[in-house]
């Protein structure tokens, strides 16, 4: 049987290999060590090249992370300034409260051991051991002291005593004199467990005024809402850092090993906001809120209508921005307080989302009758109405194709001018005028006058309106659209393109930040006007003008008419119907000063007011614009300038008559008009009723006290709503009170008090002015 080998091998009859040499063999084994090591190094230079190169920033930091200690210096948010550099937000110290679980477990384990020392010495002396430090009642003492300044449950306190680690924070934004306490209290029981270390609280010194358009900061410090939030990156500033070597041990080396870094403060905002008139507006909101149960809120702006520097931006109710979590509205409160547990968390969440919504830029709704002087500029601009002979005929209703739109006065208004019609607010003048503008010319100056787009301000937050596209418009649609209805706007859209039709035209983009400084006084960002482009000529502008101050002096009861002043406004009904209350509605008012020249432009919004009470724009908004327009524009240094025949009827300024003889006192009240009463048998006048720079009406008393007085003598308010002014002066005179009238004029025998400043059935002193509006005919938006 044949035996197969490998045929490299020898067959058996061969002669055999010969064995290997020594030397041979040597070799062989050197150089399979060669190859050996030549592997290895090859394997040794590639790990040396994926430290140093591939993988060296991790290495790196490794490295750092262990020869480097980093401790971060914190920089200071900037602050946030109204026009005047009035403090409306700025960043404090404040303290970190934290405990060293480990150390106090080490602490409380001495004085233990120490207890334990001292009892087996005295025993050893036969002597009973004093000084003894009882443990449990050390506890219970320090949890009870830390739970108490840092408002913590004892069951908190003694959790941290257990955990792991030689940092936990106990309690952050602790205000220095509770953290100096703090530090005092553990420094006189000689326990070192417990540091703080300072950081930064944002606070907000005039509380919910602006509220929604300042915003606030987050527990880290960084903006979430309003302005703290659009312009975080120039307030947050930059952080610092101290960077120092540390030995092998992980002690930090001299201070010589260390870099410091230092934190660039944040920049601090300058605001177009004025302070002064912002309080002017939001009180003015919540008496209208109140006084008409506004179910959904209101919503004001102030600006410039030419420039677009905003001047006060209010929502209300507010919320408080030291505390912006808590429902700051009374009744909303209320109401979630009553609700089972199940449902309260999301109600809550929802009704906290609300309050911190800012209302003028962030919802939608008809504008109604205001929306009517766009529809007017733009067909005076395209020469489709003629002031001089142009009629429009009101029967109480138009008909457009399939569709019978009332208007507001049901009788109709008969034959009536252009600005008779928009003096009533006539719905089918304004459809027709509207129809004349045709679908096409309609869009393009809805769309001209910046409707439906953002106005770009610098807030976050901003949404457009919605509006019937150009292809969707019926002719329905137009005839609606025209008077305010079908199209939806915000509050900061409707304002914006009523500015456009009174400033000469130009559509404008608003802003609240004015400019930005950072820490070395430099200006880092500067707003400016910003004019979007032309929608009218200045021509029509001025005609839209004339119009709009001629509705106020035409029909003063129903808009903000100021005796002395230049005003032009419009006010707005606008029906909501996709609501669950059949009666919805959105009142408003808009208006302007000087009317030649506006300076001034004020929109208030109030959605959905208790219909039972009032929801006319005229009845419900009017007169709260009128008493702010009467606040602001002395304060801007416009001062009312009367014609002979308005001087002659105008009310009377009390004049200063104390320390003047009584005889002196009467002959000056007699020269102005005024009746008065000698109170006391003195010969000098020592205090008077009303008080210097009252407005009283010609003929209204003024009570000269020649004696001293302990208080005023208070009388009670009566009711004088829908009292003509002869009954309502006749019921004053009775109650010993004066009074000046607002709206419709003196002699006019139909004309009623809507509103009174002081409430019915509050005291005031006797001789106090209270001021009537007076309402004369029905209401018109």
């Amino acid at each position: 049987m044949p035996i197969w080998r490998k045929s490299n091998q020898y067959a058996p009859d061969s002669p055999e290999k010969p064995p290997l040499s020594a030397s041979v063999r040597m070799r062989r084994r050197a150089g399979a060590a060669m190859a050996a090591l030549l592997v290895f190094c090859a394997a040794v230079v590639s790990g040396l090249f994926k430290v140093s190169v591939i993988d060296n920033a991790l290495y790196e930091e490794m490295a750092n992370n262990y020869h480097f200690g980093t401790m971060t210096l914190e920089a200071s948010r900037g602050a946030i300034y109204d026009a005047n550099g009035s403090a409306l937000a700025w960043s404090a110290t404040v303290y970190n409260v934290y405990i060293d679980p480990q150390l106090y477990r080490e602490q409380i384990e001495s004085i233990e051991q120490d207890n334990a020392e001292k009892q087996q010495n005295a025993s050893e002396n036969g002597e009973n051991a004093d000084n003894l430090i009882d443990t449990q009642q050390l506890r219970t003492s320090i949890t009870s002291f830390l739970a108490e300044k840092l408002e913590l449950t004892p069951a908190e306190v003694e959790e941290s005593y257990a955990r792991e680690g030689r940092y936990h924070v106990l309690q952050t934004q602790v205000e220095k004199d509770v953290a100096d306490e703090i530090v005092a209290y553990f420094d006189d029981l000689n326990l070192s467990f417990i540091g703080t270390e300072p950081t930064t609280r944002r606070y907000y010194p005039q509380n919910e005024l602006a509220a929604a358009v300042i915003g606030f900061t987050n527990g880290d410090g960084d903006g979430q809402y309003g302005l703290e939030y659009q312009y975080d990156e120039y307030l947050a500033g930059v952080d610092g850092r101290i960077i120092s070597a540390q030995a092998a041990n992980g002690e930090e080396m001299p201070y010589r090993y260390s870099t410091t870094y230092e934190a660039q403060d944040g920049a601090s905002l300058y605001l177009t906001l004025d302070t002064t008139m912002q309080y002017y507006l939001e009180k003015s909101l919540e008496e209208m809120v109140q006084a008409y149960e506004v179910r959904d809120r209101a919503c004001g702006i102030i600006m410039n209508p030419k420039t677009g520097a905003i001047y006060a931006m209010a929502t209300y109710p507010s919320f408080d921005l030291n505390n912006p979590s808590e429902i700051y509205d009374a009744q909303t409160a209320q109401e979630l307080a009553q609700l089972p547990e199940s449902e309260y968390q999301d109600a809550y969440l929802e009704a906290r989302e609300v309050q911190w919504r800012n209302k003028a830029i962030s919802e939608i709704n008809p504008p109604g009758s205001t929306f009517k002087i766009i529809t007017t500029a733009s067909a005076l601009e395209e020469s489709l109405i003629d002031l001089a002979n142009d009629t429009f005929y009101c029967e109480g209703y138009l008909q457009v194709q399939d569709a019978r739109i009332g208007c507001s006065r049901t009788s109709g208004h008969g034959s009536q001018t252009f600005t008779q019609a928009l003096t009533n607010s006539c719905n089918p003048a304004f459809m027709e005028i509207g129809l004349r503008l045709g679908v096409e010319k309609f869009s393009y100056y809805f769309q001209g006058f910046g409707l439906g787009e953002k106005t770009g301000i610098d807030l976050p937050g901003e949404v457009s309106g919605a509006y019937i596209a150009q292809d969707d418009m019926t002719l329905v649609d137009l005839a609606s659209s025209s008077f305010g209805q079908t199209n939806e706007l915000t509050a900061l859209e409707l304002i914006t393109a009523y500015s456009a039709a009174i400033n000469g035209g130009n559509l404008i983009t608003p802003y609240v930040v004015d400019h930005i400084v950072d820490t070395n006084g430099n200006v880092v960002l500067q707003n400016e006007t910003t004019v979007k482009r032309q929608v009218i000529s200045g021509e029509t502008s001025k005609t839209v003008r004339e119009q709009l101050e001629a509705v106020v002096t035409n029909n003063p009861s129903h808009n903000a008419y100021i005796q002395g002043y230049r005003i032009g406004g419009k006010s707005g009904t606008a029906e909501i119907r996709n609501t669950a209350i059949e009666d919805d509605y959105v009142a408003s008012y808009c208006c302007f000063a000087p009317a030649d020249d506006p300076e001034i432009i004020m929109l208030i919004e109030a959605d959905y007011p208790n219909p039972e009470v009032g929801y006319y724009g005229s009845t419900v908004v009017v007169p709260y614009a009128r008493e702010v327009m009467e606040n602001v524009l002395p304060y801007l240094g416009y001062y009312p300038e009367y014609s002979e025949e308005e001087f002659a009827d105008m009310n009377v300024s009390v004049p200063l008559l104390q320390d003047v003889t009584v005889e002196s006192a009467k002959a000056t009240l007699d020269q102005l008009g005024l009746t008065y009463e000698v109170v006391g048998n003195g010969d000098t006048v020592l205090t008077q009723s009303p008080r210097t720079g009252t407005n009283i009406a010609k003929g209204g008393k003024v009570l000269l006290y020649t004696e001293e007085i302990i208080g005023e003598e208070l009388v009670e308010v009566p009711n004088l709503i829908g009292m003509t002014l002869e009954q309502a002066n006749e019921t004053l005179r009775y109650y010993g009170l004066n009074y000046v009238s607002l709206g419709a004029t003196a002699d006019s025998s139909s004309a009623t008090v809507q509103y009174q400043s002081e409430e019915a059935g509050t005291y005031v002193a006797r001789g106090s002015s209270i001021t009537l509006t007076m309402v004369e005919g029905e209401v018109n938006d």
